[in-house]
């Protein structure tokens, strides 16, 4: 019992995780231990926890090798930190989730034919856009720190993680919701003829056009969550976040998230974008929405007065007097400046994050209900 309320307060803490003691190492274990259960269920369940759009991508022998390999990793770190007695009870929770994973078949399951159309939650979409997008951005923040001491179990992570967790999951909820949304609010506005013109685009001048466009939107959307009061209730959580990093922007209230995917959406279904241009733009963002976000130094040169960078995305969500209700674009920073919201400070980067005043409360079902609670004071 003692091991499981040891990784309990593990949970509930944040710090630097000092090398020579087995934490690194223990939760790379545990992390890998964690995806390898819930690979297991996805396996188990696809129907239910898988996402229809990626199935037809899948090479399951490749998902399966990476199951096996994961397993025997996290087992090796596991079994050399309790023979050299090193963080004994990181290793208990990883042997723990390995055996449960081999006593529901492993990498071994079968996958049998199953219906297409049932309502599912997005367990695989979260498994690998957190494994994917830990290895690269910490990575990366560890090469090109913007805040060399700013450890990865920063001060809120376990907030932001939450967030992160909830924001995927319902990714069929928010696809289903947004694509009904968008069809029934503006199914008129679809034109043969338009959507003729901007699918006979070369490639790169559509994925160009595409991320213009959405950026319109959503430069006018973000600032309407800024200028409103009452969207400014659901916006705040988003800026609530006191640390910059890979995680800070998946901190977003589910109606938020909602609202902007609907109003982004919209413009891209009327004009009529063929699927791999979209496929195009969704990398984009996704990438552009984690990097902005980053503990990484990154300016670009004359070029940051054209694409949105951390730097610029930084300076929005800062506190100092000069970053209020500025650097509103996504992707093109040259809009900020087109409009007259771009900051303009004689420092490089900002002093201090988060909401002035600090009035939004932490953790994620506190967040979920404070839009609903706040008395505006």
């Amino acid at each position: 019992m003692r091991e499981f309320e040891k990784l309990n307060r593990l949970t509930e803490t944040h710090g630097e995780l000092r090398p020579g003691h087995g934490m690194i190492s223990g939760v790379i274990a545990l992390a890998l231990a964690i995806l390898c259960f819930l690979g297991v269920l996805a396996f188990h369940f696809p129907e239910y926890l898988t996402t229809p759009q990626l199935r037809k991508s899948y090479d399951v022998d490749l998902i399966r090798q990476l199951m096996y390999w994961s397993m025997v990793i996290a087992g090796g770190i596991a079994l050399f930190n309790t023979v050299f007695g090193r963080a004994r009870w990181l290793a208990f929770g990883a042997f723990a989730l390995i055996a449960l994973t081999l006593l529901l078949g492993g990498h071994k399951v079968p996958v049998n034919d199953f219906a297409d159309d049932t309502p599912y939650i997005g367990l695989d979409w979260f498994i690998l856009d957190l494994l994917g997008s830990a290895l690269i951005f910490v990575f990366i923040e560890k090469l090109f720190a913007l805040r060399r001491d700013q450890p990865v179990f920063r001060p809120e992570w376990q907030t932001d993680l939450h967030h992160f967790i909830v924001n995927h999951m319902v990714v069929g909820f928010v696809l289903l919701a947004t694509n009904l949304l968008v069809h029934k609010l503006f199914g008129w506005a679809a034109k043969d003829g338009v959507q003729g013109w901007v699918q006979g685009l070369p490639f790169p001048l559509a994925v160009l056009l595409i991320v213009l466009v959405a950026d319109l939107v959503q430069y006018w959307t973000h600032r309407a969550y800024h200028e409103v009061p009452l969207l400014w209730r659901l916006h705040a959580v988003h800026h609530s976040v006191k640390s910059m990093d890979w995680l800070a922007g998946s901190r977003q209230h589910i109606l938020e998230l909602l609202i902007t995917r609907t109003l982004v959406l919209a413009p891209i279904f009327v004009l009529g974008f063929s699927k791999e241009v979209i496929d195009a733009y969704i990398v984009v963002v996704g990438f552009q929405a984690v990097f902005n976000h980053a503990n990484v130094s990154v300016r670009l040169g004359p070029l940051r007065y054209l694409i949105v960078t951390p730097n610029f995305h930084h300076w929005h969500h800062s506190q100092d007097d000069e970053a209020i209700d500025k650097n509103y674009a996504a992707h093109f920073a040259f809009l900020d400046h087109l409009f007259g919201t771009a900051v303009q400070s004689e420092r490089d980067w900002p002093a201090r994050y988060g909401v002035v005043g600090d009035y939004v409360p932490n953790g994620f079902w506190r967040q979920f209900k404070f839009p609903f609670l706040w008395n505006g004071k």
